[in-house]
């Protein structure tokens, strides 16, 4: 791959999460792929991406992730990245707030073709809560999506 082709696939998971269009990711996402921080209980490969997101997307219908800073290898994208949205849904068994988010995270994605196989990430779930005005329970704290 090169860098230009590393950055369009990142691209196109991007679109695919702020569009809403989540079964792109059955063409997006390596069915072997291994995400190194996965969400509570989310399952491997572009399955697990589509119930992650359809959870957000349901919580926050206004979700945007907007990338502020992004570098790329041939065959890896780091990016820092900033969520916004509107808490409108249940989010970890939560009731919605009403309230709006703005919070920041990081992600190292590697791809293969033009499909994800590996990511590590991390995004502050803790300031996003605080945000919202919920307490996290214990065993939903300080886990990464």
């Amino acid at each position: 791959m090169s860098r230009d082709s590393v950055m369009a696939a990142q691209q196109a998971f991007g679109d695919a999460v702020n569009s809403g269009d989540l079964a792109a990711f059955e063409r997006l996402v390596a069915v072997d792929s291994v995400d190194h921080d996965p969400a509570p209980g989310q399952e491997a490969g572009p399955v697990g991406f589509e119930h992650f997101f359809t959870e957000l997307r349901t919580a926050f219908p206004d979700l945007a992730i907007a990338v502020d800073h992004l570098v790329a290898t041939d065959d890896e994208v780091a990016f820092a990245y900033t969520v916004t949205g509107t808490h409108q849904g249940e989010l970890m068994g939560f009731a919605p707030t009403g309230r709006s988010v703005s919070f920041r995270g990081m992600q190292i994605s590697r791809f293969e073709g033009d499909r994800l196989v590996e990511r590590w990430g991390s995004s502050d779930q803790m300031g996003m809560l605080a945000q919202l005005g919920i307490e996290p329970r214990q065993d939903s704290a300080a886990q990464d999506g």
